[in-house]
């Protein structure tokens, strides 16, 4: 299925292993390394298939299929010149040709250019004629050493062709696993492109190595036992030392090829694990997405694997989001449970801060200028009221409101919201002195949760500090030097913040009819400047 394994953005990690082995190297590597090294390893891979084929046929020739014997003095011209000359310019011949089938293949893995699916259809062209051009030197080799040997002895002419067949089915299928390991940095290109590759699946890749391990043995040792039958002048040593060589060779060969099985399953799954691990840890960056880069099932678990890596990051990118705007108190009550409307009574103390003179700032600025202004002013009082443990509840065009005591309780709302007022005055004064604000704090209960539709709905509180806070910066705007408080507020935190305020008057505030007791910080005595008592942020 085209674009099964395609993913909008699948970037290598930088190690070792990205393709399963440190022989393929990182999938950061240059593409003239990894033309040569796919190339020589390829080379290397068949030639040693071949070899362990040509083992395998000598061994089967000389004692593992002893009777008719290969061992006689009139065939010595073609056991010692005709094999090996054989094999040597066969070597020869599949290397040459193979060298060209790849590199005609692989032009566009090799110019590094974007597969296209032309491109893919060449690619796997290449693969089969690679895996023919083996098949058809071994069928060569049944079809000369038949003629040979059938022309001193015909008798011959059947053991010679099936020791020949049965070794190139063990080459071709050893050379099938090693090729399918060895091209994986081409598959990964393929399938990062979104387009389909037609590799080995794990069921074939099983497949070939029972054929390998398990079936030409059996049918070696069918072979021996049916010749004996039918040769009296097999004896039953023969018959042993034959049975024995076979099941060296099923031992030998069934090793390799289970290794080469487990190599081309473990190498993804390994990544898959290695992923999981990183995720663990809280990785979950487009930088530690797995390389995609095996045909087969497993493939589709490394693709799945990516797909629910960028759910998460989505997930959390979203989160984190989301805790920008209502703040991260908020957003963790919401994600907790099921988040209705309504709400429910709670004490808290509220610092609201309004900037003074801004729509004289917005006359005399340009409108970028006050945002940037803007931000640095909220992004004071952001740090402020969350080092104290609050939540910054509202941005209201110029004005802040912040909330301490909900949705998350603390020990001492009212102090902590004294001691953040007190830090936003010295802050502002500093930091940002080309605006001033008056600072409000006011204390009581109010009703805290989710006010809206139940389609769109934000946490703010409701109640009478809210509104008393908001009056209480309006009459802070004549001394915005320092952070006013009501008298509620200041009798309700510890006493160590309680100390750090005086009394100054009493206000009769906008919309009320009986005067609001107000404090500001006391001031530092021996200074020359009177600052306000403040800690430092």
């Amino acid at each position: 299925m085209p674009g099964r394994f395609a993913t909008p953005r699948l970037r290598a990690p930088r190690i070792s292993r990205d393709y399963g082995s440190i022989l393929l190297g990182s999938a950061d590597q240059d593409t003239r390394r990894v033309r040569i090294r796919i190339q020589v390893l390829l080379t290397a891979a068949l030639i040693f298939a071949n070899l362990v084929g040509v083992v395998i046929a000598v061994s089967l020739g000389a004692v593992g299929i002893p009777e008719p014997s290969f061992l006689r003095r009139d065939l010595l011209l073609i056991n010692v010149v005709g094999i090996p000359v054989y094999a040597a310019v066969a070597l020869l011949i599949g290397a040459a040709v193979g060298t060209v089938i790849v590199t005609r293949g692989l032009r566009w893995s090799i110019n590094d250019q974007i597969p296209t699916p032309v491109d893919v259809r060449r690619t796997f062209a290449a693969r089969r004629r690679l895996m023919w051009l083996q098949f058809v030197l071994w069928l060569g080799a049944a079809i000369l050493f038949g003629f040979l040997y059938g022309s001193v002895d015909t008798e011959l002419i059947p053991k010679a062709v099936l020791i020949t067949v049965m070794c190139a089915l063990v080459v071709v299928a050893i050379a099938n696993l090693l090729t399918d390991l060895l091209l994986r940095p081409v598959s990964a290109k393929i399938l990062q492109a979104g387009l389909s590759w037609r590799g080995s699946s794990v069921r074939s890749r099983a497949l070939s190595a029972w054929l390998v391990g398990t079936g030409v043995p059996l049918v070696g040792i069918f072979l021996v036992v049916f010749f004996a039958a039918f040769s009296p002048e097999t004896s039953k040593m023969n018959v042993f030392v034959a049975v024995t060589v076979l099941a060296g060779v099923a031992v030998g060969v069934g090793m390799l090829v289970m290794v080469l099985f487990a190599w081309s399953v473990t190498g993804p799954i390994r990544s898959v694990r290695d992923g999981m691990v990183r995720v663990r840890s809280g990785e979950v960056d487009a930088d530690h997405d797995l390389v995609v880069y095996d045909a087969s099932e497993l493939g589709e678990l490394q693709f799945g694997f990516n797909t629910m890596v960028a759910d998460l990051r989505e997930q959390e990118r979203m989160r984190d989001i989301f805790s920008r705007h209502v703040g991260r108190d908020v957003a963790s009550a919401a994600l907790r449970t099921d988040p209705e409307l309504g709400g429910a009574e709670r004490v808290v103390a509220v610092v609201f801060v309004d900037v003074i003179g801004s729509t004289q700032l917005a006359a005399r600025r340009s409108p970028t200028d006050v945002v940037d202004l803007l931000n640095q002013f909220f992004a004071v009082i952001v740090d402020a009221t969350e080092r104290h443990d609050g939540l910054v509840n509202k941005f209201e065009g110029d004005a802040v409101l912040s909330i301490f005591g909900a949705p998350v309780e603390i020990d001492d709302p009212a102090g902590a919201a004294l001691r953040t007022a007190r830090e936003v005055a010295q802050r502002l004064r500093s930091e940002v002195p080309d605006l001033r604000a008056g600072i409000g704090v006011s204390y009581g209960p109010v009703v805290a949760g989710n006010v809206g539709a139940i389609s769109r709905f934000e946490y703010t509180v409701i109640g009478d500090p809210v509104n008393e806070g908001a009056r209480i910066s309006e009459a802070a705007k004549a001394d915005p030097r320092v952070p006013w408080a009501s008298g509620r507020v200041v009798a309700a935190a510890e006493p160590g913040e309680r100390t750090r305020w005086k009394a100054v008057d009493a206000v009769v505030l906008r919309g009320r009819d009986e005067p609001t007791e107000l404090f500001v910080p006391r001031l530092i005595p021996n200074t020359p400047s009177g600052d306000p008592a403040v800690d430092p942020p």
